[in-house]
């Protein structure tokens, strides 16, 4: 399994060194990166409060007027952090479906993938499970939802090996709606209950 699709947000490091006592002004797309990263690590705090944009500017020591230069409103910020989790979860569903593992073990393993991904990202967390999302746009809860949707697609093609099956569907049910269950609680318990907890155990009991 990849480890650097599971990593925070990375910043891109410009090859121009600032000069001596002088403050480097990010290239637009560094400062993009940055606002996601800030706006990732202020809702890994638990039980933190609603991310404002005047709070979110005050930790980049920058106006709101020049968030909105790279966003053009809180909304865009989610939804960059939402392609980040899509892109990064599903580029590893696609690997793993070329390694071509059994189809229960394949499953288990997208499981797991999915999860580890969770606890290594807490904020992603609070914007996979939705707690992120509330008050905000509807278009970001329902690109969530279809982010689950297609995983459960991806559990079903692998326990149906390319042949849908009512047994297959019905596992993947499962073991998706175990997984939201898993992220829920990590996200609820103030990061504190890790998803991956006794992970082999239960999927044995699914699978």
């Amino acid at each position: 399994m990849s480890e650097a699709a599971l990593n925070s947000i990375e910043e891109p490091q410009s090859a121009d060194a600032p000069a001596a006592g002088t403050r480097k002004r990010p290239k637009p797309g560094e400062r993009r990166v940055q606002i996601l990263r800030a706006l990732a690590e202020m809702l890994e705090k638990p039980g933190a409060e609603r991310v404002t944009t005047a709070a979110l500017a005050a930790r980049l020591d920058v106006s709101e007027a020049a968030l909105y230069r790279h966003f053009a409103s809180k909304a865009q910020m989610l939804e960059g952090l939402i392609e980040f989790i899509e892109q990064s979860v599903f580029s590893l569903v696609e690997q793993m479906g070329e390694r071509r593992e059994a189809g229960h073990a394949q499953a288990g393993l997208l499981v797991g993938m999915l999860l580890q991904f969770a606890e290594k990202n807490p904020g992603m967390t609070r914007v996979m499970v939705g707690d992120a999302l509330v008050f905000e746009n509807e278009r970001l809860q329902q690109r969530m939802n279809l982010f689950f949707d297609k995983f459960e697609a991806a559990l079903l093609k692998s326990l149906g090996d390319g042949t849908e099956t009512s047994d297959a569907a019905l596992r993947a049910s499962v073991l998706c709606a175990f997984s939201v269950g898993r992220l829920q609680r990590f996200a609820r318990s103030g990061f504190r209950r890790l998803p991956s907890e006794h992970l082999e155990a239960s999927l044995a009991t699914m699978l």
